[in-house]
């Protein structure tokens, strides 16, 4: 069942967009599963179910971290993952900088961005993310890359509320890509869409998308 929902799915998405499948709290066997049907980009938000996963699967498959990284997690999980996708604040890009740095390795990333009403979500508000860059902090950066940014759209069922989150977070990566830091290399990435909102994310520009219970189903918390 995993492996024809994955193949369904991808044939849905359009060219030059990315699944992430999102394995979280569900067991190895069914990332095995999605890997049997081709998928290789899997993403987890839990530190230990990372770590405890990665030794029993293929050593291929790309890890994709998407859930709020603690600052006391940052070391165990250098050199694990394919993308750090959610750095909510400039204090964990440092961290994850100078670990990587001491771990002798280049750690991709995404810079998490808040504009969903939901006061739990993390991520950096538009004008903060686009004064980090004016700043052009990420000059000081050495074992980091910056590939773009993530964001997660309002979670209720207002479509033009969603549709505006999207619209929102888009318009933040343009202008950060276009605008504010146009010489910075490699950053293409806009990682947005989840299972229940993932084609209105697609519409509005994501080339990233994060599905997990369209493919998993229920999660086993």
């Amino acid at each position: 069942m995993i492996e024809e929902k994955i193949r369904e799915l991808r044939a849905e998405l359009p060219e030059g967009v990315e699944l992430v499948a999102v394995s979280k709290f569900h067991p190895a066997e069914a990332v095995l599963e999605g890997y049997r049907a081709g998928q290789r980009r899997f993403g987890e938000s839990r530190v230990q179910e990372l770590l405890a996963k990665i030794p029993q699967l293929p050593d291929d498959i790309q890890w994709h971290f998407i859930g709020h990284l603690q600052t006391n997690k940052v070391r165990s999980l250098m050199g694990k993952t394919a993308m750090i996708e959610s750095v909510d604040s400039d204090k964990l890009l440092r961290l994850i900088d100078r670990e990587s740095a001491r771990a002798g390795v280049m750690t991709r990333v995404l810079m998490q961005i808040h504009v969903a009403r939901e006061e739990t979500k993390f991520g950096f508000y538009p004008e903060e993310l686009f004064e980090w860059f004016a700043d052009r902090r990420f000059e000081s950066l050495t074992n980091t890359h910056i590939c773009g940014i993530m964001g997660m759209a309002s979670n209720i069922d207002d479509e033009e509320r969603v549709r505006r989150d999207f619209t929102d977070i888009r318009s933040a990566f343009d202008r950060i890509r276009l605008d504010i830091a146009p010489d910075l290399r490699g950053f293409d990435t806009l990682s947005m869409g989840m299972s229940g909102d993932w084609p209105l994310a697609v519409e509005c520009g994501s080339n990233l998308v994060r599905i997990g219970s369209a493919i998993f189903g229920p999660r086993n918390y």
